[in-house]
């Protein structure tokens, strides 16, 4: 094997198929970079029995063939070479790459060792990738980290032939996101469950063309695959992963009613943020903003007399009953990130009750309804 590449791609290529490559594989295998090259074209994979990634990547290949390297060493080397063309060769059981002046002799992992990557699953659909990266960032950051509940490690998908439904839920807030769709079958029907990382991860790093989803609709639950694919900037990707397995809350019922809302507040996002990090500032781990909404504004308060305690007013549009509600600080942040527009829309049927966040682009229009984030209040002392 003996390829031509140039720096700054292969940098990005093994950095994007590094993020499936276990810092602590239980099996040595599962660390190595498979490196194939064939007429024209360099293809790199990694994978650990769960998501696997591959990039093909435009290339000078003199000698077509395949090897195994250590992923992380071949990351941490390429990203330290001067910007110029790398070669890359194997003799026997050694791989030497040189970069100008700069030359590195690794050892090979036994390529015949490697597992089989899982085929792609046949196509579901296209839809612009970018639109999914937003609609994707929206949501998965409300899914929960605690591996020990997987279920909510993930984004539920629900498509029904053209809208797509992204929901995630830590227990403590829900986000909820519609996007359209190119379905290849316009009847298509499908719900599956996605690690919200490898989903996030993934939408990131292939922005800028159409992405193509595929789903293997003959498996069920955790046997099930997910696949993801798209041309980038100098070459093209894909990954897969594998489901996971479980029942996804009924969440919706968590949504408000839209005759049970009572009270509608109108602010400023940029306004709402700054006010909410400033008051925070005092607030012990965990502890709650309180938060006033009046027909004369919003005051936020936080602390207790024991100790620091902060508070400040700023202007909003009340229709409705005035409302005291307790949040945490840092989701209502996370929500307000999320909506993406000037103006925030507040929706309350009872202090004790989920509030609905969503967007406006102005203080008279109406709110979006494409992308809506629940969250669960906080219980005041004083409630």
């Amino acid at each position: 094997m003996k390829v031509r590449v140039e720096r700054d791609l292969l940098v990005e290529s093994v950095a994007w198929v590094g993020r499936s490559l276990p810092s602590r594989p239980s099996v040595p295998i599962l660390a190595g970079l498979l490196m194939e090259a064939s007429e024209g074209e360099l293809t790199l994979s990694g994978f650990d029995y769960e998501t696997s990634h591959r990039v093909t990547l435009p290339a000078q290949v003199a000698d077509p063939g395949r090897c195994l390297v250590s992923g992380r060493l071949v990351a941490d080397i390429v990203k330290s070479l001067p910007h110029q063309a790398i070669d890359f060769s194997v003799d026997g059981a050694k791989a030497v790459l040189v970069c100008g002046t700069s030359r590195f002799v690794l050892q090979t992992l036994p390529v015949g060792e490697y597992p089989a990557l899982p085929e792609q699953p046949p196509s579901s659909g296209a839809i612009r990738s970018d639109v999914f990266a937003r609609a994707v960032a929206q949501v998965a950051g409300s899914a929960s980290r605690d591996d020990t509940m997987p279920v909510f490690t993930g984004v539920r998908m629900e498509i029904e032939g053209p809208t797509i439904t992204l929901l995630a839920t830590d227990r403590y807030r829900l986000a909820v996101r519609e996007l359209e769709w190119e379905p290849d079958e316009p009847e298509a029907s499908a719900t599956t469950l996605i690690p919200a990382r490898v989903l996030s991860e993934t939408a990131r790093a292939m922005t800028g063309s159409t992405l193509t989803l595929s789903l293997d609709r003959d498996a069920a639950g955790g046997d099930g695959l997910a696949g993801f694919a798209g041309e980038v900037s100098g070459g093209s990707r894909w990954t897969t992963t594998r489901l996971l397995d479980g029942s996804f809350p009924k969440v919706r019922n968590l949504m408000p009613a839209e005759d049970a809302i009572e009270t509608r507040v109108r602010i400023g996002t940029a306004t709402l943020v700054e006010a909410v990090k400033r008051v925070a500032l005092v607030a012990e781990r965990n502890a709650p903003v309180r938060i006033t909404f009046t027909a004369e504004g919003a005051t936020l308060d936080a602390g207790n007399g024991d100790e620091a305690q902060a508070s400040e007013t700023i202007e909003t549009q009340l229709t409705g009953e005035p409302v005291t509600v307790g949040f945490n600080p840092t989701y209502l942040l996370d929500g307000l990130h999320a909506i993406g527009t000037p103006v925030a829309h507040l929706a309350f049927t009872q202090p004790t009750k989920p509030a609905e966040l969503t967007g406006a682009t102005d203080l008279e229009e109406a709110p979006l309804t494409n992308f809506r984030y629940i969250l669960m209040p906080v219980r005041l002392h004083n409630s």
